[in-house]
């Protein structure tokens, strides 16, 4: 298998590369992270005139036919920069869901305004104590004439205080099933609040909910797969962004230990502090393997497969993400962990990913199911 990056993808990352250079220094990004919205409404326009907002999705609905690999590569340049904008929730989960579930109608109407930059999208699937179970809806919905009422309530929906319209999944009586509903829709309750990275996500409530029939993704009882899809997607995203903070923080510490002088030299000349160095570094590079085993795999058609993949990717790098966060935090002495240095806030945003869409542990009894399965 050929992992070497196409000319396209080259200019895609270099592309990036720039932007997050030039639009996304750390001290407009904190600025950002303060603001009522969390993030740059330019920004996502932006995205949108580089074809980001369309990459993951079929030429036929106004998109680029990318791929998961192509995905990795726009994640872990977010992941240097610390971006904000909702793009894991708009564009890879709910997007890719529409992509995979939706109608040719639901199709034709949402992605190409995905695409566009005209209409933010977020899943609303968790629920107050269902922790990681997937499988775990206590959302209801119940058929009414021409269409059905929603009533439930979801828990840290990403990106849920931006969203035009949330993807909720409901139970029906028949299993899980998923709609499109209008987030100012009346008897919806967003509650948006910040997280430790600097995110947003949102707490939402329906009471009694009208529908349309047409807002149903799918089949009546058979979402539970797509999503399980989606999150999959989101999972390698994530994994991706994960290296992409991992190496800033190998570049970072690397310089600080250049720079900090301690009895006359740069500490980085102490043998203790260099064997610990590059052991972050291998941390990262093995980190990067799996992350792309991760995207080739989220394309798969094996269900099986791909969720043993994914799992096995998300619980190591979720170890390897600790392993290096911390290493930076230290080798930075007191500095680390101040709100001022971008160090502390790359560590608090590996942290979050590591706890997104199941954590290590979550991972690792996953994966050893598999195992015991195969």
């Amino acid at each position: 298998m050929d992992f070497n990056y196409t000319d396209e993808q080259n200019a895609l990352r270099d592309t990036l590369t720039r932007f997050i250079a030039k639009d996304y220094p750390f001290e407009a990004r904190r600025a950002l992270a303060k603001s009522d919205e969390g993030f740059s409404r330019d920004h996502w326009k932006q995205f949108a005139e580089l074809g980001l907002l369309a990459l993951p999705f079929p030429e036929d609905f106004g998109g680029m036919n990318g791929n998961a690999v192509d995905t990795l590569l726009v994640m872990e340049t977010f992941g240097r920069g610390l971006v904000l904008e909702p793009y894991l929730s708009t564009v890879i989960v709910a997007g890719g869901l529409i992509r995979d579930a939706g109608s040719a109608a639901q199709k034709e109407a949402i992605l190409p305004a995905i695409a566009g930059g005209e209409l933010m999208l977020a899943l609303a699937h968790y629920e107050p104590g269902a922790r990681y179970e997937v499988s775990r809806v206590g959302t209801a919905a119940k058929a009414d004439g021409n269409g059905w009422k929603l009533s439930g309530a979801k828990a840290v929906v990403l990106g849920g205080g931006a969203a035009d319209t949330l993807l909720v999944s409901a139970n029906t009586g028949k299993g899980v099933s998923l709609f499109l509903v209008d987030a100012k829709a009346p008897g919806v309750t967003v509650r948006s609040y910040v997280t430790q990275d600097g995110a947003r996500a949102a707490e939402v409530r329906l009471d009694n909910v009208a529908v349309n029939a047409d807002a149903l993704i799918g089949l009546e009882g058979g979402a539970l797969p797509a999503i399980e899809r989606a999150l999959d997607y989101g999972i390698a995203a994530m994994c991706a962004e994960a290296v992409g903070i991992m190496a800033a923080l190998d570049e970072a510490t690397l310089e600080y230990l250049k720079t900090r002088k301690q009895f006359g030299q740069p500490i980085g000349r102490f043998q203790a502090l260099q064997h610990r160095m590059v052991d972050m570094v291998i941390a990262t590079e093995q980190s990067r393997s799996m992350a792309m085993m991760a995207a080739v795999k989220a394309d798969s058609p094996d269900a099986a497969e791909r969720r043993r993949a994914i799992s096995a990717a998300k619980a190591y790098i979720g170890q390897q993400a600790r392993f290096v966060g911390q290493q930076a935090v230290q080798l930075h002495g007191g500095m680390g962990v101040v709100d001022e240095l971008n160090v502390s806030h790359w560590f608090k945003r590996l942290t979050m990913i590591d706890l997104t869409f199941g954590n290590t542990d979550h991972h690792l009894g996953l994966f050893s199911d598999t195992l015991l399965a195969a």
